[in-house]
């Protein structure tokens, strides 16, 4: 069995994220770039499957600029056997990234398809669904335990109510969610490792894919600033206050 594993480029968790002078966009010039934690849980629980002898390949895909080859070479260093980058320049919307991986599962065959459930720049939370409608897939969504069973998975997922378990027949979408488990640290040897492994590069033209961008951006905003906090001697001191603000 194949995995196949969905890989987005994203300034990394722990930088301030600042919006451009002029409203367009996010600065990302100088901006450290990383793989987009959730997929890279999809990552791990895909390579956790494969080392236990439930799959035979991991393939790691990028949508993105060939500098997000940087993350696809993240990938393969924690593990993916090849992987493959659809270039293009352009900023990719929820639907038209589900369209380009439907296309490569179309070709490639996984039997299983790992997601993180959102990214961390658009919090969209719509690819994997999406991606499971246009290959008319069983999915499961917001994974925190998988296991595999032959041509079955075991998802628990995690919903408002607490978990729930379901059972998907193979081949299947999955997202994962924060508690699946904890990537591996990548180390020197596997980065040397990961130079040597396949790589395929596809226009985003050549596919053919139909464009689903259908929202426009008009002006991007950094969130307000809050306001200094306020020292009160007691309580009937803080309700007074507030109702100075007209919060009670």
């Amino acid at each position: 069995m194949k995995i196949l594993v969905a890989l987005k480029r994203v300034v990394d968790y722990q930088v301030r994220v600042q919006v451009k002078p002029d409203g367009s966009g996010v600065a990302i010039d100088g901006v450290k770039m990383s793989i987009n934690p959730f997929d890279e849980i999809a990552l791990e629980e895909a390579l956790r499957i494969r080392d236990a002898g439930k799959a035979e390949e991991v393939i790691a895909v990028t949508i993105g600029p060939q500098q997000a080859m940087q993350q696809l070479d993240s990938g393969l260093a924690m593990g993916a056997n090849r992987g493959i980058l659809v270039k293009t320049d352009k900023a990719i919307q929820p639907l038209t990234a589900a369209r380009v991986l439907a296309q490569l599962v179309e070709k490639e065959q996984p039997g299983l398809v790992l997601l993180g459930k959102q990214a961390i720049d658009d919090d969209c939370n719509q690819t994997p669904q999406m991606l499971a409608a246009l290959l008319d897939r069983p999915q499961a969504t917001f994974a925190s335990k998988v296991e595999i069973d032959g041509q079955s998975a075991t998802v628990t997922r995690e919903v408002d109510a607490g978990l729930e378990t379901l059972s998907v027949d193979l081949p299947a979408v999955i997202s994962t969610d924060l508690r699946l488990n904890t990537p591996r640290f990548i180390k020197l040897p596997d980065i040397m490792k990961a130079k040597s492994k396949p790589r395929e590069v596809i226009e985003l033209d050549s596919l053919g894919v139909e464009s689903g961008d259908h929202l426009s951006y008009t002006r991007y905003e950094p969130p307000a600033q809050r306001q200094k906090g306020e020292m009160v001697a007691d309580v009937p001191a803080l309700v007074a206050a507030l109702q100075a603000k007209g919060l009670i």
